[in-house]
């Protein structure tokens, strides 16, 4: 009785098993499958980097919501009322809150993800994980907070239209909003996601070897913004220039932006083909970049 008991408990017992732990013998190479086996560690860091924000403040995850619409106010007090800048026809207020939902998206994944690195020296000295893992916590962290924006600006907007039908340019399409762009709109959000990844991964490994450019990453954002058709649309560009503007990535995700939720931007195939070309050198260089960089940095703290 005994010995049937014993190969019943041995039938039922895990299969043994043995964890290798190796150096990874080419930067070239990502290792995909352990990413994914370290997916609860991404899940504790999405919590942990949105925690953090709010933390010890009075209105908490509101300032999610406050912080780009208080930005819309002042910008369409100065743009808007003192230097009269056209927004093809759509309410100031609205132009700039819808821009805010791609560009500060970006700007935060930049500004923390570029330095993953110098942030999180300490932790990466001790405990091995994939170090993809934090800056694609970075991304994923500020995603929840651009989805409570993204909530915010449609619940203004349609405000507007049923209280302030009067702002709106007459001719002007008020009700834009189809299924459609409930699709577009989540593919605007991965692009610009993949497109700020790849560049905080270039930031974060450059920030590890020369400490100096973190005090530059902010104005490096900020001539980007006057690069980019934030202020005002890409219609009000010279036409002889205008393809110029369309070599910035963030172009196309603007215009696209306004075009899905506000139902004008200026918008070609050829732009949008080269910002999908440009995110996509950038994100497979940023890794490459970054995979080479995480194998030699703690040795250089």
């Amino acid at each position: 009785m005994k010995a049937e008991e014993t190969a019943a408990a041995a039938s039922m017992s895990p299969a043994p098993f043995e964890i290798i732990i190796q150096p990874n013998q080419s930067w070239l190479r990502v290792d995909w499958a352990q990413l994914w086996e370290y997916r609860d560690l991404l899940v504790l860091l999405v919590h942990r980097e949105f925690a953090s924000k709010y933390k010890q403040t009075i209105l908490g995850p509101l300032w999610f919501i406050l912080q780009p619409l208080l930005t819309s106010v002042v910008m369409t007090i100065f743009f808007g009322n003192v230097a009269k800048v056209e927004t093809d026809g759509i309410p100031h207020v609205l132009f700039y809150l819808c821009n805010q939902l791609s560009w500060s998206y970006l700007q935060q994944n930049i500004t923390v993800g570029g330095a993953v690195f110098t942030n999180n020296s300490i932790l990466f000295g001790k405990v091995y994980f994939p170090r993809l893992v934090m800056p694609i916590s970075v991304i994923a962290s500020n995603l929840v907070a651009c989805a409570l924006q993204l909530v915010s600006f449609l619940i203004i907007d349609f405000g507007l239209v049923v209280f302030m039908p009067g702002i709106f340019t007459p001719g002007t399409d008020r009700m834009h909003l189809t299924p459609l762009t409930l699709v577009l709109v989540p593919l605007l959000f991965l692009h610009t996601g993949l497109l700020s990844l790849g560049v905080s991964l270039w930031m974060s490994s450059l920030t590890a070897k020369y400490r100096d450019l973190n005090q530059i990453v902010q104005l490096i954002i900020q001539f980007w913004m006057f690069a980019s058709p934030v202020i005002f649309p890409l219609s009000d560009f010279p036409i002889k220039w205008r393809w110029l503007a369309e070599l910035n990535p963030m172009t196309a995700i603007l215009e696209s932006f306004r075009l899905c939720l506000l139902g004008a931007g200026t918008l070609t195939a050829e732009s949008l083909v080269m910002s999908i070309l440009a995110t996509a050198f950038l994100l497979l260089t940023g890794i490459l970049v970054f995979q080479r960089t995480s194998r030699t940095f703690i040795d250089t703290v």
